[in-house]
């Protein structure tokens, strides 16, 4: 399959604080980062994301903080929120859309709209609309198998292995993911 279907770009509305220390609105439109794997058949919606904890809190954000990174890992000590959009159709010969991998971090995926399946070592389980995942640091890949788009809302978390953990994994840490779905 071709070309990804059209993805629907999330509306982000971001407030902040007037000289005064007033609530205000700074932005309303749509997230100013969206990337597409046109192979994958995923668009990811970058909405937001902190760096360090706790979050500094400011009047106005200095930067855009969607510009920071694509990775799909928060950074340090930080937190990330993104949609992605799953087509169908674009599973490769293990029948699955993204590739195997693990990050350190806590991901709370919401699946908004179809269905998508988590595949882990040894099973799958498939999401539908209104499902929730608390995803911790396994590894993992997707797959769309249905008809229709996936939408996911994912919310991660910076996190540590555990020692005693990481000593059980194959391979240890060295094949945690640092960088996007393709670096």
């Amino acid at each position: 399959m071709t070309g990804v279907p059209t993805a629907v770009v999330p509306r982000r509305v971001v407030t902040g604080h007037s000289a005064d220390g007033v609530s205000v609105v700074l932005s309303d439109g749509p997230v100013p980062v969206s990337r597409e794997l046109p192979d994958d058949g995923v668009h990811f919606h970058e909405i937001w994301n902190t760096a360090g904890a706790p979050a500094l809190i400011t009047a106005v954000e200095p930067d855009e903080p969607t510009q920071r990174t694509l990775a799909v890992p928060p950074p340090e000590r930080g937190t990330k929120i993104r949609i992605n959009e799953f087509a169908p159709g674009f599973l490769d010969d293990r029948g699955l859309q993204s590739p195997v991998h693990r990050t350190a971090s806590i991901d709370y995926g919401v699946v908004l709209a179809g269905e998508i399946t988590l595949v882990l070592d040894d099973s799958e389980v498939t999401l539908r609309a209104g499902d929730i995942v608390v995803q911790r640091g396994t590894d993992h890949a997707w797959a769309n198998r249905g008809d229709t788009p996936a939408r996911v809302l994912f919310v991660l978390v910076d996190g540590e292995f555990d020692p005693a953990l990481a000593a059980t994994l194959p391979g240890g840490l060295e094949g945690l993911m640092h960088g996007g779905p393709r670096d």
